[in-house]
């Protein structure tokens, strides 16, 4: 089931105090950015933060669920810890500092012409247009 824009529109708004987050739609659910970080996912209308020590430290008890299935587990916040946008905030800020800068993605110029076919090869020397007939002996 995917996720319904005003749900991961109200999250945003919550954690709008931890910084630059910004929601964006992928494969019908949402991730959730701070900067270029990916640090919760929206989905089935759930919340689910990345998994950091910080993060788990400041939740206590963590109970981690696949967003997805055949996902990792991801911390699950519970609906009524939503409406507390400090914490909430927090939680996103802590998880942000923890992870790592993704690395830059490539100009797509790049990726167009590494997808592109090789040159195709020189046609091969037409044969004569007149036959040969062989005169049996």
């Amino acid at each position: 089931m995917a996720s319904k824009q005003s749900v991961a529109d109200f999250l945003v708004e919550q954690m709008a105090d931890a910084g630059p987050v910004a929601a964006r739609k992928m494969f019908g659910e949402y991730g959730v950015f701070m900067g270029p970080k990916l640090v919760a996912l929206v989905a089935d209308d759930e919340l689910f933060i990345k998994p950091t020590s910080p993060g788990e430290a400041l939740l206590g008890e963590v109970e981690l669920r696949p967003p997805y299935p055949g996902a990792k587990g991801w911390m699950w916040i519970s609906g009524d810890r939503w409406d507390d946008r400090d914490w909430l905030s927090e939680l996103v800020r802590i998880t942000a500092d923890a992870l790592p800068v993704p690395p830059p993605k490539k100009p797509k110029a790049a990726k167009k012409a590494k997808a592109e076919k090789p040159a195709a090869k020189k046609p091969a020397a037409k044969k004569s247009a007149t036959k040969q007939h062989r005169t049996r002996s």
